[in-house]
């Protein structure tokens, strides 16, 4: 997920084959799912991200990301009401750095292959196929180094842009906001050949998300600023965009659905992940007129594509 944190609190929970210890048949997965979905509505207004994990053997672990210490009390309420009291009470919160969470995501992996990209340690850097574009991100305090359903989904999303863009067209204005690790700019900044506006909260981001840029010989095409939201002059100078990213979460979506509606050009495509199938369609309604053109899911994680039409309906205000 494209956003960096200094330090989070997880609190994780794993489900059994019969569930979350309940009667009913649910598998693991069945009903990790359906707590989960449940605890994205009990805590859509804040920035909660939520994580499920095949942990094995039929147990699916469900994990719920805060920026701050949470209301634990009101965390097992939510869980009892979902999943009953037995749950609520395996719930465990442990407080963590950034730095553990990506080295923990990173150990271990292998490049990732989404159509036409390869996300790749240096280890890796040799093994890369001509025909594909190669992006190289290493562990650092920022998200998005490719692995993440998120992070996939939207390369998913720009591997089919690029394809069905005329290359007759111009260079498309592309918006990657909540950069993070800079993987998306970078892969946008290769694949559409044109310059990346990109932007984090964080200042740790911005300067990992530069450095990849260079890393991956794309400094030059993107940018990357240090803004809250869209409202810095950089992003409203660069406006209308034809290509927008936003892998964040449901919260931060819902409140910049507006301003980031008027920031698309006509026929723009918008990219949107940071979610759970369950909080898709509040975004879909949120970000009308805009058409949802494509639906992504992986690993428990869903992308929406968007496109706005060609004229730009009067509704949309």
């Amino acid at each position: 997920m494209a956003a960096a944190l200094r330090s989070t609190t997880v609190c994780t929970f794993t489900l059994p084959v019969n569930g979350a210890g309940n009667s009913n048949p649910d598998t693991g997965e069945q009903a990790a799912h359906k707590l989960a979905e449940h605890l994205a509505a009990q805590f859509a207004g804040g920035d909660v991200g939520i994580s499920l994990t095949d942990s094995g053997v039929g147990r699916w672990q469900v994990a719920l990301y805060f920026p701050a210490p949470p209301n634990q009390k009101a965390v097992r309420a939510a869980v009892t009401a979902a999943a009953g009291a037995k749950a609520a009470t395996a719930f465990r919160f442990v407080k963590l750095p950034a730095a553990d969470w990506v080295r923990k995501s990173l150990a271990g992996l292998a490049p990732v292959v989404v159509g036409r990209f390869v996300i790749h340690g240096a280890h890796d850097r040799a093994r890369i196929p001509p025909n594909r574009i190669g992006i190289e991100i290493e562990a650092a305090l920022a998200f998005g180094t490719g692995h993440h359903g998120t992070t996939r989904g939207c390369l998913v999303a720009l591997d089919r842009i690029g394809k069905v863009r005329s290359p007759r067209c111009r260079a498309p204005r592309i918006l990657d906001l909540g950069t993070g690790s800079g993987v998306l700019a970078i892969a946008a900044a290769h694949a559409l050949h044109s310059r990346v506006l990109a932007t984090d909260i964080d200042r740790e981001a911005v300067r990992i998300a530069r450095g990849n840029a260079r890393l991956n010989s794309a400094g030059a095409m993107v940018q990357v600023l240090r803004a809250n939201g869209i409202t810095a002059a950089s992003v409203r100078a660069g406006a209308p965009f034809d290509v927008i990213f936003a892998n964040i979460l449901l919260g931060p979506l819902l409140r910049l659905a507006a301003p980031l509606r008027r920031l698309a050009s006509p026929g723009a495509r918008v990219v949107l992940s940071g979610l759970i199938p369950a909080q898709t369609n509040a975004i879909i309604a949120a970000y009308r007129p805009l058409v949802l053109e494509r639906r992504v899911t992986l690993d428990g994680w869903s992308t929406l594509v968007f496109k706005r039409h060609t004229r730009r309906a009067a509704t949309d205000d």
